[in-house]
Order: structure tokens, then sequence, then C-alpha cells
């Protein structure tokens, strides 16, 4: 075969067709209030415990309080309408991110392995993440905020499909 006949080569970077599940935005959003919950209840100790506190631990408490609020609407949104995924007969397409995006493409025959993978909070939003592991360097891809069933469903695609194409995926 030729080059111009790879089909590696006939992979183009381009916007995955399908988006996570509507699911996720509530997912990012508790997982992220989670963590501002700590940071700001941290704070609050500190101010509380100390008698004569400084004033720079006001201000970050003040800041995490103005900050948190924003944070929590508009980067689940954003992720949202970022994060896509795509899997045809010869690729993988991932998007994800929100103020880093990355776009990856794996192609089927460097598929190694694929996880269905659910931590506490995805399994109360009903979600899983899928991890495609490929022979590069770039390390895996990762498909997140898919419901459950969906992801079930698309590992055991791929799994289907990566025996079907030839190769050693190395």
């Amino acid at each position: 075969m030729s080059e111009a006949e790879s089909p590696v080569l006939r992979l183009r970077l381009r916007p995955p067709g399908h988006r996570v599940s509507r699911k996720a935005i509530g997912h990012w959003a508790a997982s992220a209030g989670a963590g501002w919950l700590v940071l700001i209840a941290g704070q609050a100790v500190a101010l509380s415990m100390v008698g004569d506190p400084p004033s720079w631990l006001s201000v970050t408490l003040v800041l995490c309080c103005v900050f948190a609020p924003l944070h929590l609407l508009v980067m689940p949104l954003w992720r949202y309408r970022v994060h896509r995924w795509e899997v045809t007969g010869e690729a993988v397409y991932t998007q994800s991110g929100w103020l880093k995006q990355e776009w990856r493409i794996a192609p089927i025959s460097r598929i190694q392995t694929v996880d269905v993978e659910r931590g506490p909070l995805e399994q109360l939003f009903g979600l899983s993440r899928i991890t495609v592991t490929t022979a590069s360097a770039a390390g895996a891809l990762r498909i997140s905020g898919l419901d459950h069933d969906r992801a079930v469903a698309l590992a055991d695609e791929l799994t289907r499909t990566t025996q079907a194409v030839p190769g050693d995926a190395t």
C-alpha cells in the first residue's frame, strides 16, 4: 500500500460529531463546587482560628466567594460546548477541555485497550468515561461525560472494531 492510500494519512483533524450527555454539566458543576467548598471552608476556619488574621487571608476568601459562583456558572456550560467525540471505522476523535482545549485522533489500528470507568459522583449522575489506550507517546484518549449505557455500548463497539482491524497496535 502506498503512502497516499494509507488509512492513517487520510485521517484529518476535525470537530467530532457527538456531544457528551447533558448530565455532564451537573457533574462538572458538582465536582468543581466540592473543590470550591473545601477551599472556602478551609479559609473560613483559618480566619476564625487566628486572633488577628492577615489581611491577605480575608482578601483571598472574598475573591473565592466571588470567583466560585462565576466558575460554577461558566465552566460546565463551556465544557459542554467543547467536549465532543466520534468513532468511525478508521479512528476515534475527541475534543476536550475548556481553557486548554485538546483535539485528538487515534487510528483504530493503534488501539490497545478500552476501559469504562465511573467514580462515585459519576455514578450518582449516571455517567461514565471511556479511556482508549493507544500505542502513542501522547497517552490515552478520554471521553468523559457519557451516559453509562452509551459508554458500555461504545466500549463494546470499539472492541469489536479493533478486533476486525489487522495490525498489532504498536
